[in-house]
């Protein structure tokens, strides 16, 4: 199996269409049409329904785009590799970000690193714990800023300077807004937002023997997503500070949960983990100042 023939196969399953897929691909449609025939003749597997004027992927080509997708993103994460080896100005950075107010700190190291190094390309992914440790355990990361504590046993790490303070988003005419802090009893029976990873987490420690009196109305990956609807008056957003507008004029608040609950963020990377020389001086950097 090539990855000239795995790029074929995405195109196609990107454009739904054969005939734009070659164009895009600057190959002809019989090319394309022959390797894609080869590809399910070598899986044994029928990859696309063709029909009369689109094509759709079988559950055997979704489960390969997927698959074929993080093979591609890393033969072309190689390719870069080895032409940065000789680039003493520049190289590439992948990083996988949780979402979190302190990820300034890392946007003032890219930017302190890139005054060294002016031909620095970095690339930027977000998603949870399990998102961005599922690509940095594939190496298709360099690094990943997660908000768990690390496992040890697989991954090194350099804590973010400052912690993150969970609370709770909110009308600014909600009565609750009155408060300074926000208990427990506050929170029970009230519809919540927050994270799936958050909710099962840090929220779950902090309510200890009380968790079964809150009542998740929703889970969101993405805090901003969340804050509309508590605009629209569906609920209340588990947070953490500084994610979202609380500005006079935006129509929220935020009030921290008390006891406090406040989290450490980390810079994680694989314990065995091959660097390229850009990667080495970036993390020598961090390790400096952080």
């Amino acid at each position: 199996m090539e990855i000239r023939t795995l790029r074929y196969f995405l195109a196609v399953a990107r454009e739904e269409n054969m005939t734009r897929a070659a164009d895009l691909l600057h190959v002809t449609q019989p090319t394309l049409s022959k390797a894609l025939k080869a590809l399910e003749d070598e899986l044994g597997k029928k990859l696309f329904i063709r029909r009369s004027f689109s094509i759709a992927l079988t559950e055997e080509g979704a489960l390969l785009r997927d698959r074929a997708e993080d093979l591609v993103t890393m033969a072309d994460k190689i390719e870069k590799e080895f032409l940065s080896l000789d680039d003493i100005a520049g190289g590439d950075l992948y990083f996988g970000l949780a979402e979190s107010y302190q990820i300034r700190y890392l946007a003032r190291e890219i930017r302190a690193f890139k005054e060294t190094c002016p031909g620095l390309r970095y690339h930027i992914t977000s998603g949870d714990t399990e998102q961005v440790t599922e690509k940095l355990d594939k190496g298709l990361l360099d690094f990943a800023v997660i908000c768990d504590a690390p496992d040890t046993r697989k991954y090194e790490f350099v804590p973010f300077p400052e912690g993150d303070v969970w609370g709770l988003i909110l009308p600014a005419d909600s009565p609750l807004a009155e408060k300074n802090e926000i208990l427990i009893d506050d929170l029970a029976g009230l519809p919540l937002f927050t994270s799936e990873q958050g909710w099962e987490g840090d929220i779950r420690a902090w309510a200890g023997d009380r968790f079964g009196e809150l009542r998740l109305e929703g889970s969101f990956r993405l805090a901003y997503n969340a804050s509309l609807f508590v605009k629209e008056g569906l609920g209340y957003q588990l947070s953490f500070r500084d994610l979202v507008d609380v500005s006079e004029g935006s129509g929220l608040v935020f009030r921290p949960l008390t006891p406090r609950l406040e989290v450490k963020l980390y810079l994680i990377w694989n314990r065995y983990q091959a660097f390229t020389p850009v990667a080495e001086r970036f993390l020598a950097q961090v390790k400096g100042r952080f």
